[in-house]
């Protein structure tokens, strides 16, 4: 059910395009999430042309090019800098349409409580946000995905509640697979709450025992999550080795 994709946030931040094609064909990842900001460059300044080129050299790879990672965020305490946000997640999702991408991933990023803002208010803001660019995704078939993110945002009672508020179809999650996800010693409570919404997926160091890999396994195969799991690791001295061996392992816990 599951395919292997990658986060280039941390260990292809330094790679273009045709690198990160190279290296993950040849070790089994089918996918990739490209984060702004790195040398790939693939943001909204980018023109038409080069939009076409991006598509195509994807298009005419075994690698998909499945969502675009940005840093827009809705949590701000200033009402022009929720706005740029919103008009920025905008162009996000139009250079995601352009480029063949599905999903463009966005996050909470903390609350403002030491500002005096109720936890309600800013969860609030971020749904209406979301809903704002959901309706505007829904134009260019995009989806938007809510990373699990962000001190206090990241807990799964709130995500739950700014996808309510949401309320949108182009709105899901994408779990992060955090720490905090864990409840003596399971992550099923957590899973519960926001599973209805999961459209995507970030997984870490799969030999890290501390975090529960198989039973978020099985609890998305229970779901009937079928799309990508993408590794947000970081960076290597011998890339193509960690890469090989990730797959390897992916492929061995998810069977």
């Amino acid at each position: 059910m599951f395919k292997l994709g990658l986060v280039t946030y941390n260990l292809a931040k330094d790679w273009d395009i045709p690198t990160i094609i190279k290296m993950c064909s040849e070790t089994g990842f089918e996918a990739v999430e490209l984060r702004t900001t790195h040398a790939h460059g693939v943001e909204p300044s980018i023109s038409k042309k080069q939009r076409s080129a991006v598509r195509r050299i994807f298009e005419d790879s075994p690698v998909r090019l499945l969502s675009l990672g940005t840093t827009c965020e809705y949590h701000a305490v200033e009402k022009e800098e929720v706005n740029r946000n919103i008009e920025l997640t905008k162009e996000f999702i139009e250079l995601a349409y352009d480029v063949g991408a599905i999903g463009v991933k966005v996050r909470p990023n903390g609350l403002q409580v030491d500002k005096g803002i109720p936890v309600e208010h800013t969860l609030r803001q971020i749904g209406d946000s979301l809903r704002k660019c959901g309706e505007y995704a829904e134009n260019y078939g995009v989806e938007i995905w809510l990373e699990v993110h962000g001190k206090g945002t990241s807990n799964l009672r709130y995500i739950r509640k700014i996808m309510e508020i949401a309320d949108h179809e182009n709105v899901g999650v994408c779990w992060n697979s955090n720490m905090t996800d864990i409840v003596n010693g399971s992550i099923k409570e957590s899973f519960n709450l926001v599973k209805d919404w999961i459209r995507s997926v970030h997984i870490r160091e799969l030999c890290d025992e501390e975090y529960p890999w198989h039973e978020l396994f099985d609890l998305l195969k229970a779901s009937g999550y079928d799309r990508y799991c993408l590794a947000e690791i970081p960076e290597s001295k011998e890339p193509k080795r960690l890469m090989k061996y990730y797959s390897a392992l992916f492929r061995e816990m998810t069977k």
